[in-house]
């Protein structure tokens, strides 16, 4: 029987680990994420389609500057994923919700799906929708 000690345990929890990626977007700690991604780690969202690590980099590392903190609503994990969805708020004070399906193995990132969500407060009216 394999026992592991909890500072062990919680560096291959996959939950651990999203909550890591996320604090180092809020303590703008790009040695910390790029531990945490992957070397075949791919990107996708309604704007990107499969970006390699790298173009990742490139292209979404640039909004930790924009990123005050996250906050949970959800934080699931179903195998070696995890389902997160949160609320961001950014430095000028603007508010979002995405929820993004995270693939984790072996203590790192391997794949991040992002479904944008909507401003806070809502651009619709309680009960109504946007034309």
């Amino acid at each position: 029987m394999t026992h592991f000690t909890q500072s062990q345990a919680q560096e291959s929890d996959p939950i651990e680990i999203a909550r890591r990626v996320y604090e180092a977007y809020v303590s703008k700690d790009r040695a910390s994420i790029e531990a945490l991604i992957a070397d075949d780690f791919h990107f996708t969202s309604p704007r990107d389609n499969r970006l390699d690590r790298s173009t990742y980099f490139t292209r979404c590392w640039p909004n930790s500057i924009s990123t005050d903190r996250f906050t949970f609503i959800h934080l699931v994990r179903a195998g070696e994923r995890v389902f997160a969805t949160y609320d961001l708020r950014t430095k000028d004070g603007s508010s979002f919700r995405n929820t993004e399906i995270l693939t984790i193995r072996n203590g790192k990132l391997l794949e991040a799906e992002v479904f944008f969500g909507w401003m806070i407060p809502h651009e619709a009216p309680e009960g109504g929708s946007l034309r």
